[in-house]
């Protein structure tokens, strides 16, 4: 009621109810992002496109510069540029060898390209290194991408990733959803309760960064 209220007096204000309707969600996506952090940031995007042509220009003075290689693929993988991601990737090979968050990252890639087997072999190499790389998530996409095509070995990856304790709620609601598309039900429905004990755990600060992640497994946990 006092949203309808307020959007006929934005409507009085400015004459123009679709303008009012605008301005409201304005306002509330404004205080989400103060306050909640539910909806996805509008802005992240343009930032991290502002920061791979960053990254681009200075490989293009310095070829070899593998940090920026390594972020220019961390940026494209949050873009979902697995080819291109995996292309900058396949040149750090020799200098990056015992590092588990590039056998991690090159893996993601191969097995968002539909290369399993591949992107299998890296991922177990990541976790060769460093069984607890990235909070278990090589377990947790491992699981994820064997889902349907061999639940047995879902189902073992999705438990070892279980086992590592994970404090990201965004895994708990991924490990829900791999469940759900190997229609155990009840597994995800467990996973998503877990998802909203771990985001009860987290200290204030982290708990807007994951608070989107616990809404949408309480959600679904019904």
């Amino acid at each position: 009621m006092k949203l309808f209220f307020l959007f006929v007096m934005l409507s009085w204000l400015l004459g123009n109810p679709f303008l009012a309707l605008i301005v409201l969600l304005v306002i509330f996506y404004v205080l989400d992002r103060r306050f909640l952090g539910i909806t996805p940031s509008l802005l992240k995007p343009f930032r991290r496109r502002s920061r791979v042509a960053k990254l681009r220009r200075q490989l293009l003075l310095n070829p070899h510069d593998t940090p920026a290689k390594s972020e220019l693929a961390h940026e494209l993988i949050g873009m979902r540029k697995y080819a291109e991601a995996r292309s900058q990737l396949a040149d750090m090979e020799e200098r990056m060898a015992h590092s588990a968050e590039y056998w991690s990252d090159l893996g993601q890639c191969e097995l968002a390209l539909g290369q399993l087997e591949a992107g299998e072999r890296h991922m177990l190499q990541a976790l060769d290194i460093n069984p607890r790389v990235k909070f278990g998530m090589p377990y947790l996409l491992l699981g994820d991408a064997w889902a349907g095509k061999d639940d047995a070995k879902a189902l073992m990856y999705l438990r070892e990733f279980q086992g590592v304790h994970s404090s990201s709620c965004e895994a708990y609601y991924l490990l829900g959803k791999s469940y759900e598309r190997m229609g155990d039900r009840g597994a995800a429905k467990q996973a998503y309760r877990e998802c909203g004990a771990v985001y009860r755990t987290l200290p204030r600060y982290m708990k807007r960064r994951e608070r989107r992640w616990a809404l949408l497994s309480a959600l679904r946990s019904r």
